[in-house]
């Protein structure tokens, strides 16, 4: 059985973008040993990104295609205990952020993510 682990929004646009050559050594064996989940906080951000201009693709349409090739999932954890761990996470402001970390936290699981604040402050994380 391949363990889970979560991906951040950085990591699934670059997946769907096939630039694998932007991850971490360590992300890329880890996602290709892991089934993989993200918080619907990174389909909300991946829905920002795109309304804002930075992405051309919606977030329906990016995880549809990454469910279908790579077996992501979103998370089914209830959100009211995201949210309660998230209030603990006092270290930033940037609310996907926050609750994309809380959301690992909470399943217990590590976070693939290139951000280095968050590595600095969730251990859990998994890059280079």
């Amino acid at each position: 059985m391949a363990t889970l682990i979560h991906l951040d929004t950085h990591v699934v646009a670059w997946l769907y973008a096939g630039r694998h050559d932007l991850l971490g050594r360590k992300a890329v064996a880890r996602i290709e040993q892991s089934d993989l989940l993200v918080s619907p906080m990174v389909l909300l951000e991946l829905e920002y990104l795109r309304e804002s201009g930075r992405t051309s693709r919606g977030a329906e349409a990016v995880i549809d295609d990454l469910a279908s090739r790579i077996g992501l999932r979103v998370s089914e954890t209830p959100f009211s205990r995201v949210v309660d761990r998230g209030l603990t996470l006092t270290w930033t402001r940037d609310p996907f952020d926050r609750l994309i970390v809380a959301h690992a936290a909470v399943d217990g699981l590590p976070l693939v993510t290139k951000d280095r604040t968050i590595r600095a402050n969730y251990r859990a994380c998994v890059w280079d």
